[in-house]
């Protein structure tokens, strides 16, 4: 379906056509009205006139005087009629009897118009009315003798006025051509105005602008980061939730100087040099940060900078945990203490003399660990997490801390849409958790089964250390929540959470009354190598 919304140019094109037509036509109208007036009021000052010269005459007063309807009355108003282009001139007595008509059958009969009474009381006035002719302007003066002091009847004049329809058809060529030059100009002018907007919106149409706009915000709402941005006085126009949180903005930062919540703030400096500056340290809020600062240049001047910082501990800490080097290191340095112990045993025996005794010793710490690296080799595929189980059963050895692994585990395909790093950070976590819940216990113990199948990765890890108690237990995976007082804490099971819902997988706790804990984590099976 094809968009039928107008562009702006179009938009302003049609708003200056309802425009210009809509000022013509109520101008018409008023126009109309005006001159309607105009010209009821002149025809009835003529229409006044004309009844008031045939009222005067002493030649219709003496045919008034008379008996009844006499032929010189409708002679006399005939020639007044015709003499001055009158629709109609009417003659009555006192009793409202026509003496004179312009329709000789009505001679005779009473006019019974309901606006008569007022004339037949010595007034004289003006009355509109709609008659079969059309529309028109009667005036009513009175007949009067005797020196104006006794009244004998009455003369009624109509002029036609003309309808608002005729008056439009008058004017209607001058009024076109007003609205052809009021809509020519009126586009010209659209056109012209629509251009200059585009060029300074970069030819985006107002709902694209919004859309951006809204788009625009929405991201940097939920990045992680924290972004200023400030105009060329020092004044905010944009800061997210992260820079409000971390800086201690209010909610509507917009318009504040940076100045007044960053006292050495360096973004008007930026703005002045103009040089950008990255990976830069400073305190926020009692909060170290990591800040990089950019001026914002729009046609080649710079109108504004914008700094992007996050918090410094939380970097070094995530990255310690994604890319999995702190527990690569740390296994090493297990290793390394528990042969340098055992070398000094070994040293310890042959100096003393007991030579068959450090043999065997030999011979059963080799078999234990030849036992163990032909498993791990045979049964995970993947060196570097075969290096970390390793690691970790040395470092539960240290801690005197009995750790079984399954010898049923296999793991020969890790599944693709988790990857070895974030298995890695996954199982490493759990087994230190497990191994740091289990010191708590004289006869720690440890157990580790990896199972993989058509249907995908089973992890199961059991503790008995004191176990989760159940108001923790959803807890336990949210940043920052942590049982033990230390800093830096609180942030293994939210990853380990995290990689299993970005894999597709569910991870489960259990934890019984008795004590101890019980991690299952199911990964379902990637997809093939061919994308089946």
């Amino acid at each position: 379906m094809k968009n039928t919304h107008l562009t702006l140019g179009g938009k302003m094109a049609v708003l200056s056509f309802a425009t210009v037509l809509l000022v013509i036509l109520t101008s018409s109208f008023f126009i109309l009205q005006k001159i309607s007036a105009v010209i009821e009021r002149e025809m009835g000052l003529r229409a006044m006139a004309i009844a008031r010269t045939l009222a005067q005459s002493d030649e219709l007063k003496q045919a008034l005087l008379g008996p009844g309807p006499d032929r010189q009355i409708q002679d006399l108003a005939e020639r007044s009629r015709l003499a001055t282009n009158a629709a109609y001139v009417v003659v009555l007595n006192m009793r409202g009897i026509r003496y004179a008509d312009p329709l000789p059958s009505r001679i005779g009969t009473p006019f019974t118009d309901a606006d008569v009474a007022p004339a037949l009381a010595d007034h004289e006035y003006l009355s509109r009315t709609e008659g079969v002719l059309g529309p028109a302007v009667r005036a009513f003066v009175p007949v009067m003798t005797d020196g104006g002091t006794r009244q004998i009847g009455v003369v009624v004049v109509g002029v036609l006025t003309p309808t608002r329809l005729a008056l439009f058809g008058n004017i209607q060529t001058q009024l076109l051509l007003s609205l052809v030059a009021g809509l020519a100009i009126g586009l010209m002018g659209s056109l012209l105005l629509a251009r200059n907007i585009k060029r300074a919106t970069f030819s985006l149409e107002p709902e694209q602008i919004a859309r951006l706009l809204k788009e625009r915000t929405a991201i940097f709402m939920a990045m992680s980061e924290a972004i200023v941005a400030i105009d060329k006085n020092g004044l905010i126009t944009f800061a997210n939730e992260q820079a409000c949180r971390i800086i201690g903005l209010p909610d509507t930062p917009a318009g504040h100087p940076i100045t007044s919540f960053i006292p050495n703030s360096r973004l008007p400096r930026v703005m002045q040099t103009g040089r950008p500056e990255y990976n830069r340290e400073m305190v926020l809020n009692t909060t170290p940060v990591l800040v990089n600062r950019v001026p914002i240049v729009a046609g080649g001047q710079i109108i504004g900078a914008v700094s992007t910082f996050r918090e410094k501990t939380e970097l070094s800490r995530l990255a310690e945990e994604m890319t999995g080097v702190k527990k690569f290191v740390e296994a090493l340095r297990v290793q390394t203490h528990e042969y340098m112990n055992r070398l000094h045993t070994i040293a310890g025996m042959v100096q003393l003399g007991h030579t068959d005794q450090a043999i065997d010793f030999i011979f059963s710490f080799t078999e234990e660990q030849q036992e163990l690296t032909a498993f791990l080799a045979r049964r995970v595929s993947d060196p570097g997490l075969a290096g970390l189980i390793m690691g970790k059963y040395s470092r539960a050895k240290e801690l005197r801390i009995e750790m079984e692994i399954d010898r049923q585990s296999h793991l020969a395909n890790i599944p693709s849409q988790l990857g070895t790093g974030a298995l890695v950070v996954l199982l490493g976590n759990l087994l230190e958790n497990a191994v740091e819940a289990a010191a708590d216990n004289p006869d720690g113990h440890v157990y580790l089964g990896l199972f993989d199948g058509p249907q995908g990765l089973t992890i199961v890890l059991t503790d008995n250390g004191p176990g989760v108690a159940p108001g923790n237990r959803q807890r336990v995976y949210d940043l920052g929540f942590s049982t033990k007082d230390a800093e830096n804490r609180g942030v293994g099971l939210f990853l380990v959470k995290n990689h299993v819902e970005n894999a597709g997988g569910t991870i489960v706790l259990d934890s019984p009354p008795e004590g101890g804990t019980r991690f299952t984590v199911t990964i379902p099976a990637g997809p093939s190598p061919s994308g089946e």
